[in-house]
């Protein structure tokens, strides 16, 4: 694995994984958009090329030399129409698959999502549990994973699926505004706290990903990759509150209420095409068991988590602190 290619590499797991794999000695090549934020990336000597998985013209011809794809770019922050997701998730997918095949790729990497097993009845969930997204997000993860594996399967090129599990770290922000309520002691929980809630530290994931890319007989298979723990939600409220030195209200939202407002904001601002304040994807992070099982990773690709959740919270909460993000 000496050259390889990254797709979401302005992005916070892809461009952790490309500074992962220039210590590893590779040379390395990111697809950027037009308005990609670049300065680090071109700091590290890594070679740009634009494109866009949302236009899979934009593809054409851009992977040359590679041995390995890391097709780790997603569409997730925003609420958008399913169309939109797909042309990301799916339609990019196949356009760069296509390019792989053509440009002589050994390994393709397909980063999908646990989301896509949706809510987790009997946790913790082995990657063999059956599909079960919850909204357009992880339906088009679903369907992007289902395309990647049938490439592998049918031997079109060699490949893997990661389904990665909450991920965080410093310098991201997606937990920060759980870290900010918290801090502040204005997190109210909603719901009764019990759902299981299991993480990843960005290190071990991107250790995890590159695992997939070397182990021979990781072909054609779906690995989780996560923390080494996981536990209730309201048991990480309070270890976040225990490391930021904040309380906790032990007031209980209903969840109900909630739902009935987001759903209604959702309504609301569709024929505006303006982002709701609140929407029901979002209190799936109060409501539903997000607990795996890692040991397939384990056994076949010596995928072994080093960061501990106290460790990886701990360092996180002191990256917010260091740049004045919870203030």
């Amino acid at each position: 694995m000496k050259n390889v290619f990254v797709t979401g590499a302005s992005g916070f797991t892809g461009g952790h994984l490309c500074s992962a794999l220039l210590k590893k000695g590779c040379t390395v090549t990111a697809l950027v958009r037009e308005n990609s934020k670049t300065g680090l990336l071109e700091k590290n000597g890594i070679k740009l090329v634009k494109g866009d998985l949302s236009n899979p013209t934009s593809l054409k011809g851009i992977i040359k030399n590679i041995d390995v794809v890391f097709n780790i770019a997603a569409m997730y922050r925003q609420e958008v129409s399913k169309d939109m997701f797909d042309k990301v998730h799916v339609e990019g997918t196949k356009a760069l698959l296509e390019e792989s095949i053509s440009a002589g790729v050994k390994r393709f990497v397909h980063c999908s999502t646990v989301g896509v097993q949706g809510e987790i009845e009997n946790p913790p969930a082995q990657e063999s549990a059956p599909y079960n997204p919850g909204d357009f997000y992880q339906v088009s993860k679903m369907e992007g994973e289902k395309l990647a594996l049938s490439y592998f399967k049918d031997k079109k090129i060699d490949g893997v699926v990661v389904r990665p599990v909450g991920i965080y770290g410093p310098g991201d922000t997606r937990f920060l505004k759980l870290f900010k309520t918290i801090y502040k002691g204005s997190f109210k929980m909603i719901g009764t706290g019990k759902a299981l809630y299991h993480l990843t530290f960005v290190e071990d994931l991107v250790a995890g990903i590159i695992l997939t890319g070397e182990v021979p007989a990781a072909s054609a298979q779906i690995y989780t990759i996560g923390g080494s723990e996981y536990l209730p939600l309201e048991d990480l409220i309070n270890l976040i509150a225990e490391i930021l030195d904040s309380r906790v209200s032990k007031i209980h939202i209903p969840l109900f209420p909630v739902y009935a407002a987001a759903f209604l904001c959702e309504i609301l601002c569709k024929p505006f095409g303006i982002q709701p304040p609140l929407y029901r994807r979002r209190l799936d992070f109060f409501t539903k068991d997000r607990a795996f099982d890692i040991s397939k990773a384990r056994k076949e690709l010596g995928y072994s988590p080093q960061v501990s959740l106290r460790e990886g919270l701990t360092r996180t909460a002191q990256w917010y602190k260091e740049n004045g993000l919870l203030d």
